[in-house]
């Protein structure tokens, strides 16, 4: 990974390598970069993975195994702007399996932490919407969603 542009860093307890080859399972368009190790110079064990590069979506990413001082929190997402509902559901899916957790509003806990908003064509419309009445309806049954429901929304949308 080379050039201009942002790369997001993504502090890790230890496992930036598996979080990135977790990653390049979910997003089929990505690829692992370079991978750094600690030396005898440390702070982390000499020959432990200190650094993976790596892109999905053809946004950049280095995972860091900093250790355990900064846990993930939901300050920070990652939003997945979906084609249509089959992709919403296979991340859903995909980010809350295997020891993740769904949260409200259509976000999601991966199995290492780090928090996705997964949006299906037409929430960002809906809650947007130039009525704020409708935008009001529509945002108000959001609240009470995990995963979002664009049709329920619509419907509360237009109940008015």
């Amino acid at each position: 990974m080379s050039g201009n542009g942002f790369t997001t860093c993504l502090w890790f307890d230890g496992n930036a390598e598996a979080a990135a080859d977790y990653y390049l399972s979910v997003f089929k368009d990505g690829k692992i970069g370079r991978i750094g190790r600690y030396t005898e110079a440390g702070p982390g064990p000499a020959d432990a993975v200190m650094v993976v590069e790596f892109e999905i979506n053809g946004q950049q990413f280095i995972g860091l195994n900093g250790g355990p001082q900064f846990p993930f929190t939901e300050a920070i997402s990652f939003q997945i702007r979906c084609a249509d509902e089959a992709e919403a559901d296979y991340y859903w899916d995909a980010l809350t399996g295997g020891g993740g957790e769904e949260g409200v509003c259509g976000w999601v806990k991966d199995r290492f932490g780090v928090s996705w908003q997964v949006i299906p064509p037409g929430a960002i419309d809906l809650i947007a919407d130039p009525d704020p009445a409708r935008a009001a309806r529509a945002t108000a049954a959001m609240m009470r969603m995990k995963k979002l429901d664009v049709g329920e929304m619509r419907r509360a949308a237009d109940e008015g």
